[in-house]
């Protein structure tokens, strides 16, 4: 991991901030919430170019300081680096939220071993990564929030989308128990945040073995809409909160009415959540390594 940009400690009164995946999408949307909030910002991602883009801009909104680590959340060594750094120039760490992750669509069989391995690793062992370095930091604080970004596929599936479900159902059973385990500590919360479609960067940045890049499934919101329903956690901590009308819908068709489910499912995905017009060949897209020029907070659709 390269170091932070800047090195001198300097605690500050504003509340600090960590944020994984901050390049991007729905992380990129979070650290510019809190930076009009003026909270002091260590941005987690694994490119300094898109990290410093964002930093720029979260200075511009007025975030009280903003360092960048580059870092992999697969990486433990890494995480625990960058929260060691903002507890060491802030004073202290109030929040972190893990927006970080990646995508491939396929059939399970034709998605290649190491690049599904790569999106269940990003989610299942790079939130874990950041619960082993946070949760220490918040014991002993004895206050904190870690805000979890989940996913409506966290509870329902779709073919061709079977490494996203695993890392995402995976995920969201690791912090459902995150939440039973910190039951002793009133004032330390862990919240999942799931949306569905969102006008981000990662369905077209994703690896894709489908034939066609991605594209987020209608109603498609906007990433600053997920990004208040973040920042609303920390006044109302909950176990899991939907951003998107259409989930429970979708959840329950999902759990109640099964066979329908799976008529319905398929066709839909390849309809609404294929792009016809990128059609690719096999790529692994960004599953290994960032694409600095296409990180972005919104994507190419309009969010709502």
């Amino acid at each position: 991991m390269t170091g932070p940009a800047e090195s001198t400690a300097t605690p500050t009164a504003s509340p600090s901030v960590l944020v994984t995946g901050a390049s991007s999408g729905i992380g990129r949307a979070t650290v510019l919430r809190f930076a009009r909030r003026g909270s002091a910002l260590l941005l987690v991602a694994r490119g300094r170019e898109a990290l410093e883009d964002t930093a720029r801009e979260a200075r511009e909104a007025g975030a009280a300081q903003v360092l960048v680590c580059p870092a992999d959340v697969t990486d433990a060594d890494a995480v625990q680096q960058a929260v060691e750094t903002a507890v060491a120039r802030f004073g202290r760490l109030d929040v972190v939220v893990h927006a970080a992750q990646v995508m491939a669509y396929g059939r399970v069989e034709d998605v290649p071993r190491e690049v599904y391995e790569a999106v269940v690793d990003t989610a299942l062992h790079g939130t874990a990564n950041v619960a082993r370095s946070v949760l220490p930091v918040f014991r002993e604080q004895r206050a904190g929030d870690l805000v979890v970004i989940s996913s409506l596929l966290a509870e329902v599936t779709a073919p061709l989308m079977g490494s996203y479900v695993a890392a995402k159902w995976g995920q969201l059973g690791l912090v459902r128990t995150l939440q039973q385990e910190i039951r002793d500590l009133p004032d330390v919360h862990v919240s999942a945040v799931a949306p569905g479609g969102v006008n981000t960067p990662i369905y077209y940045q994703g690896a894709t073995y489908a034939g066609r890049a991605g594209r987020p499934p209608i109603p498609v919101y906007s990433a600053d809409r997920v990004a208040r329903a973040v920042l609303a956690r920390l006044d109302r901590p909950r176990r899991l909160v939907h951003s998107g009308f259409a989930n429970p819908v979708v959840v329950a068709g999902f759990r109640l009415f099964p066979a329908v489910y799976d008529a319905l499912v398929g066709p839909l995905l390849k309809v609404f959540a294929l792009a016809d017009d990128d059609r690719r060949e096999p790529t692994e897209g960004n599953v290994f390594r960032s694409q600095p020029r296409a990180n972005a907070t919104d994507g190419r659709w309009r969010g709502i």
